[in-house]
């Protein structure tokens, strides 16, 4: 199911039914997707009691947007001690505010989405192969944006990078499969990703909202460079953000 949704982000003209029928082929991710749609987020004008309705109140976008979403929970088991609460809530803000972030830089939203879904699913890899080092890393990370950083000494390695090795085996789009391996250090990659950008961007706004900490100050704190290089502005995108309770909304219908 995922990989048909891949496919379709080259066609806007993948006909509604089409999606709604091959998600009706998996019951539990049927209903994950029913839950969704009738969640804040999306914020229908009526129940939303079919995958038909689904379609038909939603539009293509914000369909496949939350299929991806229900299909990635659905891709990772849970782990022992893991607090897949938490990680899935910070991963719908990200995918949630790469959106805006995308918008302000003339890029695709429905990319940037994507991006922002996909980019942390390598802190579970981690977490998987060694869950010691990973605890050890969720302990010394408590600053803002230093998540990357302690990885990298610990681990030799970041997320993102795992994420991008990740994304290529499971065929994603190649231009998403370059923005994470240079979301470790976007300033540096060479040729630059606004992609990449945006996604670590998104990343910090996540931080700074699940945090309190004022959008604008976050970024110009850890990520100063990055925005004066995109000429971001800042006041323009805290004006475009989603609340943030509307942002993590349905995380509890992808857990169950």
């Amino acid at each position: 199911m995922a990989h048909k949704l891949l496919q379709s982000f080259d066609r806007e003209d993948l006909p509604l039914p089409e999606i709604a029928g091959l998600i009706g082929r998996d019951q539990t991710l049927a209903a994950k997707v029913l839950r969704l749609a009738n969640s804040p987020r999306y914020s229908p004008s009526h129940t939303v009691t079919s995958l038909g309705d689904a379609s038909a109140s939603l539009g293509l976008r914000a369909l496949r947007d939350l299929t991806l979403s229900a299909s990635m929970v659905g891709a990772f088991p849970a782990l022992k001690d893991f607090d897949r609460l938490s990680f899935w809530r910070g991963t719908l803000a990200v995918a949630a505010y790469a959106q805006p972030i995308a918008r302000a830089l003339d890029l695709d939203e429905d990319m940037a989405y994507l991006g922002g879904l996909m980019l942390r699913t390598g802190q579970l890899l981690m977490w998987m192969v060694e869950p010691a080092q990973a605890r050890s890393v969720v302990t010394r990370a408590i600053d803002l944006d230093s998540r990357i950083g302690y990885e990298t000494l610990v681990f030799g390695c970041s997320h993102p990078e795992v994420t991008a090795e990740l994304a290529q085996h499971w065929k994603f789009p190649a231009v998403l499969v370059e923005a994470f391996r240079a979301a470790n250090q976007p300033m540096a990659a060479r040729p630059f990703s606004r992609l990449a950008a945006a996604l670590r961007l998104a990343s910090v706004v996540a931080e700074c909202r699940e945090s309190g900490r004022p959008v604008s100050e976050g970024l110009l704190a850890v990520q100063g460079d990055l925005v004066v290089h995109l000429g971001l502005d800042l006041d323009w995108l805290e004006q475009h953000l989603p609340a943030h309770e509307l942002a993590v909304s349905g995380v509890d219908a992808l857990m169950h």
